[in-house]
């Protein structure tokens, strides 16, 4: 936040990397992520990943306006138990953030999340909504849910669609049309809330599993939304990488009525990727990498394979 007459706001996205519990769930495939798996997976390796996040969340932004993250999507959380835990957790217990979560039918059993500070945001509705996709032999593939919520700030109405689509794992080429239907399906929700009220103001964010330039992107920019994040993704700088090549799938795109310079209380002021040189890899081959949490099976005790990324939003009065 700034002056009485202007006020600054960071909303953020962050990819958790696999912030489990550590009980195995026996409807879903969490067993790597328990005490008696190959990774080990236990209460004190747990409780350091919630404080180093929560170290971080703090953080997201900060340098900007001075002002923790007043929201932030998550995804890649098992349940809503380890959300308690990260917003109980040190850093973030006397920033009193709420919760909105809902468990998907991804197989995995990871969701997608969003936190909010109870100071400042005001829930008006929330909802989750199954995106219906196929695999390569025809059967559903159990992906997350969007988590759709209706907030306020400072009496300001708009929405906010929290995504994690699904991955490349099976093949960029070949998982492709399930990103585009994953966007086909925002882009349907959107329509929806404008045809309640047209002006409606509207934020999507999310990891796409896809960079700014993807047809399924795209296809959002095509219907009404500006990506701040286009330029953003370089040789040398994204929000993920894999193999040697810098990827920015995390990414927080805004309906067009937040661009209006004239006569307009609350605009979008840009985009960023959180990454700061205490969140990489210092040394050896990932050098720069996100410092992530295990490397294969490999425990390295890091924060995530990704980095946050934020926008910053202006309030006049």
């Amino acid at each position: 936040m700034s002056t009485s007459e202007e006020r600054y706001y960071c909303f953020a996205f962050y990819n958790l990397e696999n912030l489990f519990d550590t009980e195995d769930d026996p409807k879903t495939l969490d067993d790597n992520f328990t005490k008696n798996s190959s990774m080990r997976w236990n209460e004190k390796r747990f409780r350091k990943k919630i404080r180093k996040l929560g170290s971080i969340i703090q953080q997201i932004g900060y340098n900007d306006i001075n002002f923790p993250p007043v929201l932030v999507g998550v995804a890649e959380v098992e349940n809503r138990y380890v959300l308690e835990q990260l917003v109980a957790s040190k850093f973030l217990q006397q920033k009193n953030y709420g919760i909105l979560h809902f468990d998907s039918p991804d197989e995995r059993g990871i969701d997608t999340g969003l936190l909010y500070r109870k100071d400042y945001v005001t829930v008006v509705g929330q909802q989750a909504h199954q995106v219906l996709i196929e695999n390569e032999h025809g059967d559903r593939d159990y992906t997350r849910d969007i988590l759709s919520a209706h907030l306020e700030i400072e009496g300001h109405s708009f929405y906010v669609l929290v995504n994690h689509w699904p991955s490349r794992r099976a093949g960029e080429a070949l998982t492709a049309p399930r990103r585009l239907a994953a966007a086909k399906k925002n882009v349907e929700l959107v329509e929806a809330l404008k045809a309640k009220n047209p002006q409606a103001r509207i934020i999507i964010m999310g990891d796409f599993n896809d960079d700014p330039k993807s047809e399924s992107i795209q296809h959002l920019v095509t219907n009404g939304f500006y990506n701040p994040m286009e330029l953003l993704l370089t040789h040398e700088t994204g929000s993920t990488s894999y193999r040697g090549a810098w990827n920015l799938f995390d990414q927080i795109l805004v309906s067009h009525n937040f661009m209006r310079q004239h006569e307009n209380p609350f605009q979008f002021d840009g985009a960023t990727v959180f990454n700061m040189k205490y969140l990489t890899e210092y040394k050896g081959r990932n050098k720069g990498n996100p410092f992530r949490t295990y490397l294969g099976k490999k425990y390295t005790g890091g924060f995530s394979d990704h980095f946050p990324i934020y926008g910053k939003f202006l309030l006049k009065s």
